[in-house]
């Protein structure tokens, strides 16, 4: 079930909201919200509730034991409850890469592999990563292991997070599990939140979404302009649905008594690599950083060995986005900038005008689009061909003529300006009542707009959803 359906906002939604507000009772908040929330991970496919069933009790009873244990046992505990969580993964979500890549290392001597067809559950990712901080938090003694089930349970497959982030921990919402604090500013914050990232998927994200799918997918021999139109639309689409649903998932969370984390922070206005992942799916750069960068050794090591990590973990981070080896080589694309940046650019770029610094981190970022979007490598090559009018300059084809109209444009050239003008804008001077009732005007029209456009339109995933 995706927020953007008629299905969620007209139906599901209002439903939930209905029995949740009704129910007296935290606890009895908690049973509604857990159950609405495993109704929602199986509306697409049924069977993978099995897989988050197991995910949960695994990790429940997991961080049971490794809460009861000392020394060694404890040790062996957690090792064995994280390689659980690694399994699952590995199996639902990687089997298929390893098989088809062992398949074609051995045709060539004759030797046949039969290669794995398994499907992928949606938000794997996000849950095991759920997981696997709660259990690792207990073995730390960040805190001790909930022994209420519905609790664990509920923030395992609280459905707002749960299938494209952000990632949240279980100690940002340990005390909320049992005490919330419901209000009107509250409730009205969160649906302003919810708002803004409903428009920025169904009026920014899915409009310009046309234009990547022809760039991408249906232009083989594709010109340099429509390789860049492409590439721009792509750089667009990415960052408007997944900060969109970040931010309805955000916006849901404050509705129900939860605080999550930010996930976006203008990262398209970056100065470098570095701070790219300071500000971009910023859930996911810092549980990287807490839970593998820093245990490898982070920067204590010396040079080498930093760089050594800083690789590791964003190889890591392209497999974790998807198996592909498209993904492996965005994840090192990534790497390499930070190592190069340590290496001494980034003291080059201090002493550039910003303009010029934004230029190279906003180039780099989009080159490393190409990978992401990519469907394999040839096609990544083919595409950087085009980038640089390896394939004809100016001509576009009928798919992208197409394509390319007066809506898609205008929304293109919004989206470039809300992703980046922003942060330099100065604050309004003007009256607070004034601005507050600019900002009610906008989030009603907002919501007008997006829900009309939702009810004309078709059924659009978020890109994240296949992660």
């Amino acid at each position: 079930m995706v927020f953007s359906s008629i299905t969620f906002l007209f139906y599901f939604l209002p439903i939930f909201l209905a029995f949740y507000f009704l129910t007296p009772t935290i606890k009895g908040k908690n049973v509604v919200t857990l159950l609405f929330s495993l109704l929602f991970y199986a509306w697409g496919e049924p069977r993978f509730i099995l897989v988050l069933l197991f995910s949960i009790v695994f990790n429940f009873f997991a961080a049971l034991i490794i809460d009861e244990r000392e020394g060694a046992g404890r040790r062996v505990a957690l090792a064995v409850a994280v390689a659980g969580n690694l399994l699952v993964l590995a199996v639902f979500k990687y089997a298929n890469f390893v098989t088809g890549n062992l398949a074609a290392l051995l045709s060539p001597f004759g030797l046949a592999l039969a290669r794995t067809n398994i499907a992928l559950p949606l938000g794997i990712s996000f849950f095991t990563f759920h997981c696997l901080s709660y259990i690792i938090d207990i073995y730390r003694r960040r805190f001790r292991a909930n022994r209420d089930p519905i609790d664990i349970a509920l923030y395992i497959s609280l459905f707002p997070q749960l299938v494209a982030g952000p990632i949240v921990r279980y100690k940002t919402v340990a005390r909320q599990l049992d005490a919330r604090r419901f209000t009107l500013a509250r409730v009205s914050v969160g649906a302003r939140i919810f708002i803004v990232g409903l428009a920025q998927k169904v009026l920014v994200a899915d409009v310009v979404a046309p234009l990547v799918q022809v760039a991408f997918d249906q232009v083989p021999n594709r010109s340099l302009v429509e390789a860049w139109i492409g590439l721009i639309a792509y750089t667009v689409q990415i960052y408007f649905d997944f900060a969109g649903y970040s931010n309805m998932a955000i916006g849901l969370g404050i509705v129900l008594g939860f605080t999550f984390p930010r996930n976006f922070r203008m990262p398209y206005t970056s100065l470098s690599i570095t701070e790219f992942w300071r500000r971009w799916h910023i859930s996911l750069s810092s549980w990287l950083r807490d839970y593998l960068y820093i245990p490898l050794g982070g920067n204590r090591g010396g040079n080498a060995q930093t760089y050594r990590n800083l690789v590791m973990v964003f190889l890591l981070c392209g497999l974790w986005h998807g198996a592909n080896w498209t993904f492996v080589l965005w994840g090192a694309w990534h790497g390499a900038f930070l190592v190069i940046e340590r290496l001494g650019l980034q003291s080059v770029l201090a002493r550039l005008a910003t303009p010029a610094r934004w230029a190279y981190a906003l180039l780099a970022v989009m080159g490393g689009w190409v990978l992401f979007r990519s469907a394999n490598l040839s096609d990544a090559a083919g595409y950087y061909a085009s980038l640089f009018g390896g394939r004809g300059a100016a001509e576009l084809s009928f798919d992208m003529h197409d394509a390319l109209s007066e809506r898609a444009i205008a929304t293109l050239v919004i989206g470039c300006v809300l992703a980046v003008v922003p942060r330099w804008l100065p604050r309004w001077p003007a009256p607070l009542i004034l601005r507050a009732s600019a900002d009610v005007t906008v989030t009603f029209a907002l919501l007008i707009f997006s829900m009309i456009t939702v009810a004309a339109g078709a059924y659009s995933p978020f890109l994240y959803f296949r992660f």
